[in-house]
């Protein structure tokens, strides 16, 4: 269970998560718009949404820098945390949910909503997070099925 833990590396994370902050700011500042990756990707099967290259863009983005980062530093993928493809398709299913119910995700909320000072992204994300804790426990040690 802490095998995973010994590949944590601090600088790593703080450069990750400055260069998360630092798009977000991007674009924010030249496209008025908040970093919401669910709402960006929602947009984008809303053919009433106008301006989808540059959300196309962020969603390409996200996923090949992702991919380039595991390349160039040889860090492995992380396995998927169960093989139960219902339980993959559950969960996916339930974010998706969860993100339209709060009006956003953990990227709008967590992180351009709390910058913001937003008490609904503050609530929102508090509430996401103690959602997440109680499905790992649930799942893990009640149900034994992660």
């Amino acid at each position: 269970m802490l095998a995973h833990l010994s590949q944590f590396n601090i600088t790593e994370a703080l450069f990750g998560g400055a260069l998360i902050g630092v798009s977000a700011v991007i674009l924010l500042l030249f496209a008025g718009r908040i970093a919401g990756a669910c709402g960006i990707a929602f947009s984008l099967i809303n053919p009433a949404v106008s301006n989808q290259g540059w959300r196309l863009m962020f969603i390409v983005g996200t996923v090949l820098g992702g991919f380039l980062a595991h390349q160039m530093t040889e860090v492995p993928v992380p396995n998927a945390p169960t093989s139960n493809l219902l339980l993959l398709i559950l969960g996916g299913f339930l974010t998706g949910f969860g993100s339209k119910l709060g009006n956003g995700c953990t990227s709008g909320h967590g992180i351009c909503g709390i910058a913001r000072l937003s008490p609904r992204s503050i609530i929102s994300t508090l509430t996401f997070m103690l959602a997440g804790f109680v499905f790992v426990i649930v799942l893990r040690h009640g149900l034994g099925v992660i």
